[in-house]
This record gives C-alpha cells, structure tokens and sequence, in this order.
C-alpha cells in the first residue's frame, strides 16, 4: 500500500514538473489534447485515488466496523450493567422490606411479651398481697389467742390465789381440817 503510495505521488510529481515548464506553450492547448500536462496531471490525480481508494476504504471500514464494534461491546455491557443494577436494587429492597416486617413483627411480639410480664406481675403481686394479708390476720388470730391465753393464765393464777387465801382463812381453824379430809375422801371419785 505505501509502495503504490509512493508509486503514485512520484507520478504526480513528475507530471507536475513536466507541466510547469510546459504550461506557456500549452496554454492555448485543448484540455483534452494528449500532450496537455494538465490532463496527465489529473489523470494521475484521479489514478491516484482509484489506487488508494481500496486500501484506504477497506482500513476506514475495518477501522469503523473495529470502533462500531466497541461502541456495540460498552452498550451491551452497559444494560447488562443497568439489568444487574435494577436486579440488585429490586433484591436490596426486598431485603428492606423483609427487615422491616422482621422488626415490625419484633416490636409486635415485644410488646405482647411485656403485656404478659405486666400481667404476670400483677397476678403475683396479688398473690403476694393475699398471702401477706393472710399472715397478717394468722399473727393477729396468734396474738389474740396468746392474749386470751394469757388472760386466761393470769385469770387462773388470780382465782388459785383468791382460792388459796379463801382456803387459808376458811382453814385456819377447825373446820379447815373438816374441809381436807372431805377432799381427801372426794378425791377417788373425781379422779376417775
């Protein structure tokens, strides 16, 4: 190609130089007329592009077919690029949304769970409540018995004393020994 190239301009250049010098005596010469420079001039201007032509096309067209197919290649991979991005956006948002319905159905389940706690509590604070109340009136029922107890022990102690000196003084003379051989005689029948 550049061999024919060169072929080519040495041509022009030689018609060129050829016709410079020529070019007065030419200049009421036909166009057309063979000695005419400036005919061989463009012959060799129009051979030189036939010539090219070819070669120049086909690097032209291998070039922009090289360039058509790279624009083609970074299109193809941009909506592959844009599929995958759509493809993950929709996967991310989907993710999002499981999140937010796990975290709904926490906060739900979270809050049924303190509802029971609450409930719970406040039957075991009844419980309690009821048991202290009862352990309450059991020691106060335990300090009345206790009490009455006592009344009744120092009642006892009260009326054996009196009785003690009722019997001292009902004793003291004849008829205290009356009295105790009465009880001394009462006492096997009392006994069973």
């Amino acid at each position: 190609m550049i061999a024919r190239l060169l072929t080519s301009a040495s041509v022009i250049v030689l018609l060129a130089s050829s016709a410079s010098a020529a070019e007065e005596e030419e200049a009421h010469k036909s166009l057309f007329d063979p000695s005419n420079a400036e005919l061989w001039v463009l012959v060799s201007f129009i051979l030189f592009f036939v010539v090219l032509f070819k070669p120049i096309r086909s690097t032209l067209t291998s070039k922009l077919d090289g360039r058509s197919e790279a624009i083609k290649s970074e299109l193809d991979e941009a909506q592959r690029l844009r599929e995958e991005a759509q493809h993950t956006l929709a996967e991310y948002q989907r993710k999002q949304r499981d999140a937010l319905k796990e975290a709904e159905g926490i906060i739900a389940e979270a809050r049924a769970e303190a509802e029971r706690m609450e409930k719970a509590a406040a039957v075991r604070t009844d419980d309690l409540l009821r048991r202290r109340e009862q352990q309450a009136l059991d020691m106060i029922a335990a300090a009345e018995a206790q009490a009455l107890a006592d009344v009744r022990g120092l009642a006892a102690d009260v009326a054996i004393e009196a009785t003690q000196q009722l019997l001292t003084s009902a004793a003291a003379g004849d008829g205290g020994d009356a009295l105790v051989d009465q009880a001394i005689q009462d006492l096997p029948s009392k006994l069973n």
